[in-house]
């Protein structure tokens, strides 16, 4: 497995790949690699005959106020983690060089990116759109891999994909889960002991949600997971919403391939998790 620091060296190696018939896996990731990232290289393994993962904390998606310098760097584990699931390549970019001096573009994909986790975090999803687009032009790869536990993050990124004509297919895998049903994140090692033992009743209050009758309105519903929720001692909800896992459009009525998300707060620890809704 090789480690690559420079955008140039990267784009080289996926060239040769490419020139040799090999198709391309990739796994943008932030690093502090959890078994949820890992089964996203082991996908990309078994669908590929190269796999090449990033490593960036990207600053662009962070705020002004969110937690860009506290977010976990544990590269010497990521690494290994890396070359345990069967990445060939891994890229670990410094800022400067996805954002070289006079860097000044942006990518937006309006319409999804302001609502939701959006609404809270503004230009986070400009700041995704926008690493995720250099990466794949860096990487170029065949297939790109990216879990459904940042739900409207996966659905931006594939709206991204279309409306650029981007040659490449965008995968959603399935969320990886604690035991107790925590959805596996790299910040839920902000969470304290208490807060931690609390904190899988956000994946019970949205199971239950997607364990309702059809007859059960969207505001029924929403109306008992709400309840559910803050049942949890220091917990404060930013939303639960449930909406079309197309384009995030507020559910009306029930219908198939919808998506209950919610997005919370436990202690100083933001949480966010997602069921799919028969």
């Amino acid at each position: 497995m090789r480690t690559i620091r420079g955008p140039g060296a990267m784009a080289a190696a996926s060239a040769l790949w490419r020139q040799r018939g090999l198709s391309v896996g990739f796994v943008p990731t932030m690093g502090a690699l959890h078994e949820g990232h890992v089964s996203l290289v082991r996908r990309a393994r078994a669908e590929n005959r190269r796999v090449a993962v990033s490593i960036f904390v990207n600053p662009a998606q962070f705020g002004p106020q969110e937690d860009y310098r506290r977010y976990p760097r544990t590269l010497p584990a990521d690494l290994a983690r890396c070359r345990r699931a069967g990445a060939d390549a891994v890229f670990c970019p410094e800022a400067g060089g996805v954002y070289p001096e006079g860097f000044s573009t942006q990518v937006e994909v309006r319409g999804l990116s302001d609502r939701l986790c959006g609404r809270f975090r503004p230009g986070h999803f400009k700041g995704v759109a926008t690493v995720v687009l250099k990466l794949l032009n860096i990487v170029r790869p065949h297939a790109a891999y990216f879990g459904e536990k940042d739900f409207q993050q996966l659905v931006v990124i594939r709206r991204m994909a279309a409306d650029l004509d981007l040659p490449v297919r965008v995968v959603g895998c399935p969320i990886i889960r604690e035991s107790d049903g925590l959805a596996m994140s790299s910040r839920n090692r902000y969470l304290g002991r208490e807060e931690r033992s609390l904190a899988p009743l956000l994946h019970g209050a949205l199971a239950w949600g997607a364990r309702q009758p059809r007859g059960a309105t969207p505001a029924v519903l929403l109306a008992g997971v709400r309840k559910r929720i803050l049942r949890v001692p220091g917990i404060s909800i930013d939303y639960v919403s449930l909406v079309d896992g197309r384009d995030l459009t507020d559910a009306r009525a029930r219908a198939d391939g919808q998506r209950l998300l919610a997005a919370v707060r436990l202690g100083g620890t933001r949480l966010i998790d997602n069921v799919e809704v028969a």
